[in-house]
C-alpha cells in the first residue's frame, strides 16, 4: 500500500522541494498552497490559507503516514520596534496553525503503521542573533510543540523539528537578495555557503520515513556549522 503524505505549504520554497523529493520515492503526495496560482488545477494540491478560523480537510486521505507543515516567516527587526501585533501574527501563522492541522488529522496518522509530524524551528531558537527577538519567540514555541507532542503521541506518532540557517528560498529572498549579501551570509557560516531547499528537504524526507523509526522529540539541527563551529 502507496503510503501517504501531507506537506502544509507545499508550493514554493523548502515545501516544493520536499514535495518534489518524495515524489521520486513513489508515495502519494497531498500538498498545499495558499498564494501561488499555478496549483489551482492540479490534482495534488489543494488551496488552504492555515490562518482561516474554519477549512475542509476532506482532500486528506483516511490513513496518513506524515504531515510536514511549513508555513512561518522571517521577520527581524530591532526589539524596541518589534509589536505585540507582529508576534501574534507570526505565532497564528507558525504555531496555532500547525496547532490546528495537527489536531484534526491525529486520527489519520494513527491509522498509520507509524506516523511522523515534521515541524519547522530555526537556529535562531537556541542561539542568540541580533533582531532575531520575533524569530526567537515564535520558533521557541514550536520547540516545545515538537517535544510535547512526541511525549504524549509515542509511540504511534514520531514528531521532530528542524532547525535550519538561512536558506535560499523564496521567504528568505529579503535577505539574500544582492551578491553583497550572499556573500556576507555565506560568510557566516564555517561551510561557507548558505543552506539550498534541497539541503533541507532531504532531512524532512528522512525523518517521514521508517528509516528513522528510532527517531522522536528532536530538535536536527541543519546549519552549515554555525551554531557549534567557531573558525
Amino acid at each position: 500500500m502507496r503510503k501517504n503524505y501531507l506537506i502544509i505549504g507545499g508550493s514554493t520554497g523548502i515545501g516544493l522541494a520536499i514535495v518534489n523529493q518524495l515524489n521520486k520515492n513513489g508515495v502519494n503526495v497531498i500538498s498545499t498552497y495558499y498564494q501561488s496560482d499555478h496549483f489551482e488545477d492540479s490534482l495534488n494540491y489543494h488551496y488552504l490559507n492555515v490562518l482561516d478560523n474554519n477549512y475542509d480537510l476532506d482532500f486528506v486521505p483516511e490513513q496518513l503516514d506524515g504531515i510536514v507543515y511549513c508555513p512561518g516567516s522571517i521577520n527581524l527587526a530591532p526589539f524596541k520596534r518589534t509589536t505585540p501585533e507582529s508576534i501574534i501574527e507570526d505565532f497564528e501563522l507558525s504555531v496555532l496553525g500547525a496547532f490546528k492541522i495537527i489536531q484534526q488529522l491525529i486520527p489519520n496518522l494513527k491509522k498509520a503503521k507509524q506516523g511522523s509530524i515534521v515541524l519547522f524551528s530555526s537556529v535562531a531558537a537556541q542561539n542568540g542573533f541580533n533582531f532575531h527577538s520575533q524569530v526567537s519567540t515564535i520558533k521557541g514555541a514550536i520547540e516545545g510543540l515538537t517535544k510535547a507532542l512526541a511525549a504524549e503521541l509515542a509511540p504511534s506518532i514520531r514528531v521532530n523539528a528542524i532547525a535550519p540557517s538561512i536558506t535560499q528560498t523564496p521567504l528568505a529572498s529579503k535577505l539574500l537578495n544582492t551578491e553583497a549579501k550572499l556573500k556576507a551570509n555565506a560568510n557566516r557560516h564555517p561551510l561557507k555557503r548558505v543552506g539550498e531547499a534541497d539541503d533541507i528537504a532531504h532531512l524532512a524526507t528522512f525523518l517521514l520515513t521508517e528509516k528513522s523509526q528510532w527517531i522522536t522529540g528532536q530538535v536536527l539541527t541543519i546549519d552549515g556549522g554555525i551554531s557549534s563551529l567557531k573558525i
